[in-house]
This record gives structure tokens, C-alpha cells and sequence, in this order.
């Protein structure tokens, strides 16, 4: 073989290995954003829950989200005899929302929400975020005092 063959030959190989490195790069970068969004995007469920809502919070360190629970009429129990109150705890992004929910603590109020398959700190700490409220009592919104 002549050198001009070998030189043109490991060009080649070269090439050929540079194409195949971007496209494994591209699939890997691909796989990773998939990942991302099914594990903190993807809504695993929608539903509506009705309780009292016991507290509601703008809480965080860097990033500010509205945290609540709702306690749900009825009780669950793992041993029989014992009483435990249903607990939901949820965030909530939207700022409207969370105006209607701040001014209706301690009331009862149905509420919609979506479940993710992992809280993301931006959108707040639960995986139950409230999009919608569908039932509480209606306050005056251009009044910003809690008590008349």
C-alpha cells in the first residue's frame, strides 16, 4: 500500500466516526429531554378534590410558590379503630388562583388539579398542582383586607 491509500483511508475512518458521534450525540441530547419531560411534564392524572381548605402560602427561599391543604371530609385508616383525616396537599402556579384560594381559608371550595410524576422547585412542592377552583366563596377582588 502507498501512503496516499493509508492517508486517504483513515480520512475516511475519520469522517465516518465524526458522523457517528454527532448522530449518538443527537439521540443522547433527544433521550434526556424525553426523560425531562415525562418525569416533571407529564400529567399523570387530573382530577377535582372538595374539602376544607385548612392553610394557604407563599413560601421559598429563591423561588416563591403557593403551597395549601385541603382536608377532606371522611376518614381512611390503615388499623382498624383508628381515625385519620384525608389530607391534600397541593401547590398552586397561577396568581389568580391563588388570590381566590388565599381569601377563602378555612372554607370549604372544590378544587381541579393535575398530577405530575415529580414536583419541580419552579412550580412548587407537591406533585398535585390546583389549576382551577370550581366552587368557593366568591370575595370582592378589588378588596385586599382579609376581615370587614
Amino acid at each position: 500500500m502507498n501512503d496516499d491509500t493509508i492517508f486517504n483511508s483513515n480520512y475516511f475512518n475519520l469522517l465516518t466516526m465524526k458522523k457517528f458521534l454527532r448522530i449518538g450525540i443527537i439521540i443522547a441530547v433527544l433521550i434526556i429531554c424525553v426523560a425531562f419531560w415525562w418525569r416533571y411534564y407529564f400529567v399523570f392524572g387530573e382530577g377535582v378534590k372538595a374539602g376544607n381548605l385548612n392553610f394557604f402560602v407563599k413560601k421559598g427561599v429563591i423561588f416563591k410558590t403557593y403551597e395549601g391543604r385541603l382536608i377532606q371530609d371522611g376518614f381512611k385508616t390503615a388499623s382498624p379503630g383508628a381515625l385519620q383525616s384525608n389530607e391534600f396537599e397541593f401547590s398552586v402556579v397561577d396568581d389568580s388562583v391563588a388570590a381566590i384560594l388565599e381569601r377563602n381559608s378555612g372554607k370549604i371550595v372544590e378544587l381541579r388539579y393535575k398530577e405530575y410524576n415529580n414536583p419541580i422547585f419552579w412550580r412548587g412542592m407537591s406533585n398535585y398542582v390546583v389549576i382551577e377552583v370550581l366552587k368557593a366563596n366568591v370575595v370582592d377582588p378589588g378588596n385586599t383586607l382579609p376581615f370587614k
